[in-house]
């Protein structure tokens, strides 16, 4: 991402819709998440009806006006669907096709037969690693879960002992490791070297993915004992059926849209000339949404032809795998409006204005900054880009290799415990069936490890590097 592109995100941020004192937007805060908790665990709502009166919360001990207060929150939704919605129903529906196909099958059955027992949750981390690469977290969530949920329930292991090794590695390589938008802004904005903060990274994020992953997931197994949920896992493919895909087509089938997006931000690094023919034909067939619609349309001569699907059997396959995802999406877009409303009551940038008197450590404050901006507002992206901005003119004097360190200091800082105002928050809890307490103990906590891990690791590399 270039720096006009940072700025005109800049420019495009909502003004705050309150002049609340920070005491009073504090207890705001405070009192929308405590109502969020209260409606969801003791009265049993529906999260997305908990969003909602919860944002509407926030807007009224913030003294904002609720009409604007609607808007905002109309907005965060609005926002966040269209920027995940279609990706996760374009992954419902590949998900789909490679089960009803046997794809899938013989994809969970080649892994079982090559990794098992203790080297399963490893064989996931590096997996969820490498496809995590170039990937959104939640491109990454909507491809890899269905494999995470079968493997789970046809190899008989603990859902938390697979499913949190492949969290671990899409998260560390979102939050960490460039081309991801979040490292890439950072990178701009305090000036680093990408060479030096991609090898930096990837030096962090393996010592991080791995106590975060396989370690954690020991752990998190014990707390959160749970099978995959049957609801958001088609069944085995008739046992009547001739045949099915090969490993392959299928391998190939799954990593369409990761190598499209690879390339999409390779020819961005190497040319970074937005008005180049060549970078701009990978912006469009390299996006997500193209991405996964490729897939999708191989998939039905990869997958539905040779298992014997006829074109007639398209479309109500299509219709069944949409139908469990409406609850999702509405969930994780409200989480949006939530975000969205704390954003624009002002909660980022009380939290800015407080932290800019710290006299502490220039990466030890980045995350700090990160820390808090994440916990306000539930976005990585947002506190990234705010805390980079914030602690850019701190890199003036910095050697190379420092700049790159304070990078992945905000990093490591935008991970910190995803709670109910993130949006994956939602998407991993009804993704693995959790309740909001378990998705604390294990998502929100896994979250945690690696911000506090990959923030260590680079608070020690500055002392020797």
């Amino acid at each position: 991402m270039t720096r006009l592109s940072v700025e005109m995100l800049a420019a495009d941020a909502p003004e705050p819709i309150t002049s609340a004192g920070h005491a009073q937007l504090g207890i705001a805060v405070l009192a929308g998440i405590a109502v969020i908790v209260l409606l969801i665990t003791k009265y049993k709502l529906h999260a997305f009806l908990a969003l909602t009166i919860g944002s509407l919360a926030l807007g009224a001990f913030a003294g904002a006006p609720l009409d604007k207060v609607i808007t905002s929150f109309s907005t965060g939704l609005g926002s966040t669907v269209a920027g995940v919605g279609v990706l996760i129903a374009l992954g419902a529906i590949l998900g789909k096709m490679l089960a009803d196909s046997g794809g899938a099958d013989e994809i969970v059955d080649t892994i079982l037969a090559k990794a098992g027992g203790r080297s399963m949750p490893w064989a996931m981390v590096l997996i969820a690693s490498v496809i995590g690469l170039p990937l959104f977290f939640e491109v990454g969530v909507v491809l890899l879960i269905p494999v995470v949920l079968m493997v789970a329930k046809r190899g008989n292991y603990s859902l938390m002992r697979i499913g949190i090794p492949a969290l671990a590695g899409l998260s560390v390589m979102h939050g960490l490791v460039p081309p991801h938008p979040g490292p890439l802004v950072a990178i701009d904005a305090v000036g680093a070297n990408l060479g030096v903060t991609l090898a930096l990274g990837v030096l962090v994020a393996i010592p991080t993915v791995i106590i975060a992953g396989p370690v954690f997931s020991k752990y998190a197994a014990r707390w959160v004992d749970v099978p995959a949920p049957d609801r958001m896992i088609p069944q085995r493919a008739s046992e009547d059926l001739e045949k099915r895909p090969g490993f392959g087509p299928t391998l190939f089938t799954i990593l369409l849209p990761v190598v499209l997006m690879l390339a999409k931000a390779l020819v961005d690094i190497v040319i970074d000339d937005p008005e180049n023919t060549v970078q701009r034909v990978f912006d469009v067939i390299g996006s997500p949404l193209i991405a996964l619609l490729a897939a999708v349309l191989v998939g039905i001569f990869t997958l539905l032809g040779p298992a014997g699907f006829g074109k007639e059997r398209v479309s109500p396959l299509v219709e069944k795998s949409l139908a469990p995802i409406a609850g999702i999406l509405l969930i994780v877009g409200a989480g949006g409006g939530f975000k969205q409303t704390l954003i624009d009551t002002g909660v980022g940038q009380m939290v800015l204005e407080i932290s800019e008197d710290w006299s502490i450590p220039a990466l030890l404050l980045a995350w700090l900054i990160a820390v808090a901006i994440r916990l306000a507002t539930g976005s990585a992206t947002v506190a990234t880009v705010s805390a980079a901005g914030l602690v850019a003119p701190l890199a003036a004097d910095m050697s190379t290799t420092h700049a790159a360190l304070l990078v992945l200091a905000i990093g490591a800082g935008s991970l910190f415990f995803s709670h109910v105002n993130d949006a994956g928050f939602w998407l991993v809890k009804e993704y693995f069936g959790l309740t909001v307490g378990q998705n604390i103990k294990t998502w929100s906590v896994m979250e945690t490890i690696i911000s506090v891990v990959a923030g260590g690791l680079v608070l020690l590399l500055s002392l020797v590097i």
